[in-house]
């Protein structure tokens, strides 16, 4: 029993199924030395006194309880740099990713020189019972925008989305460290910072049906991926969270534009009457999504949201007379090129209010 296998399994309020899954992973074990590192986000439910309880019990087994970190990707990466095995398997706490598919990964990859082994919901003789029609086809979808923007050394993967693969630590260490912990999934971040420089294969995966609990799937996460896309696509030369931030500015254009039109259609206000209301609402608007997707893991709720907001309105209105005189000065000593003026100002602007906001508002 000369191989070390590190399992990791992030969770976030699965009391009912972690026991369940950490001794299925030890009863199948007939090869090698075990370790389980559970990862929580501190759940709310009796998640970590359970497996806390059963380390007591079973020194194979290490509970890691995370506070103020949170999110899957973290989990994973924090659970990976903390492992002892040489392989590394991770796998989702739900029992939806057969345990027996995974020590067939194992087997696979200590006989190959492939560097990560994908369990694959999507490879030829794979069974996604657990997976609706819905999520079949946004994960169909995911997969095949995962394929444009990743290495062409990839392009055989069928599953980039997956939750259940494993790999050798020595040969993914250097980017591990590299991970943005705040990506949408781990397997693709890893995919996209190595650049097609791993061996990788993959094995059709048994996904059943969750017994027990709650998808943690939603809107935070679809839209994750989106900016995970675009970031491996501009080859990561801006922060995810700024370009988060921008694609939530683009959707304040939207709501300024309707404010502006619905106010001048109901009311006898004038345009420029009409524009700080617009103004407000598109900034309100951008604070809420914001607040919802591009800092969730820093989310202000209660009475921090409105003293949030209104940090916020401060932090966006100080740079418009900047914006005004930026523009002004780089038309008249540099370009008299109106548009090219114009962008100067906003990029200004933009880099102050990302930067402004996630430190004064978020203190993130």
């Amino acid at each position: 029993m000369s191989d070390f296998i590190t399992f990791i399994l992030p969770t976030y309020n699965e009391e009912k199924n972690i026991i369940l899954l950490i001794k299925e992973i030890l009863i199948l074990n007939k090869e090698y030395q075990i370790e389980i590192i559970v990862v929580d986000d501190n759940s709310y439910d009796k998640t970590q006194s359970l497996v806390r309880e059963f380390s007591r019990n079973d020194r194979r087994v290490r509970l890691i309880n995370r506070i103020g970190r949170y999110g899957l990707s973290s989990a994973i990466c924090e659970g990976c740099l903390n492992s002892t095995g040489e392989i590394i398997a991770v796998m989702d706490s739900d029992g939806q990713h057969e345990v027996k598919s995974v020590y067939q990964s194992i087997s696979c990859l200590l006989k190959s020189e492939n560097a990560l082994i994908v369990g694959s919901r999507f490879a030829k003789g794979s069974s996604i019972s657990g997976l609706s029609k819905k999520r079949k086809s946004g994960s169909s979808l995911a997969n095949s925008l995962a394929r444009l923007t990743l290495h062409r050394n990839y392009q055989n993967i069928s599953d980039f989305m997956s939750g259940c693969f494993v790999f050798k630590r020595s040969l993914c260490i250097s980017y591990l460290k590299k991970i943005d912990v705040n990506g949408f999934k781990f397997l693709y971040e890893l995919l996209s910072i190595s650049k097609g420089k791993l061996k990788v294969d993959e094995l059709p995966l048994n996904f059943k049906p969750r017994k027990y609990g709650y998808s943690k799937l939603d809107y935070a996460v679809v839209w994750d991926f989106f900016v995970s896309a675009f970031h491996t696509l501009i080859n990561r030369i801006i922060p995810r969270k700024a370009i988060s931030f921008g694609f939530v500015g683009a959707t304040g254009i939207l709501v300024h534009l309707f404010v502006v039109y619905f106010l001048l259609g109901i009311t006898k206000l004038t345009f420029f009457q009409v524009l700080p209301f617009a103004g407000v609402s598109a900034a309100s608007s951008n604070f809420l999504i914001n607040n919802f997707l591009t800092f969730r893991n820093a989310r202000l709720k209660g009475i921090n949201l409105f003293i949030g907001l209104l940090k916020f309105l401060l932090v966006s209105s100080v740079p418009l007379l900047a914006n005004v005189g930026l523009a002004s000065s780089f038309y008249q000593y540099i370009t008299p090129n109106k548009f090219l003026s114009q962008m100067a100002g906003i990029i200004v602007v933009f880099i102050w209010n990302y930067a402004a906001s996630s430190k004064f508002v978020w203190k993130d």
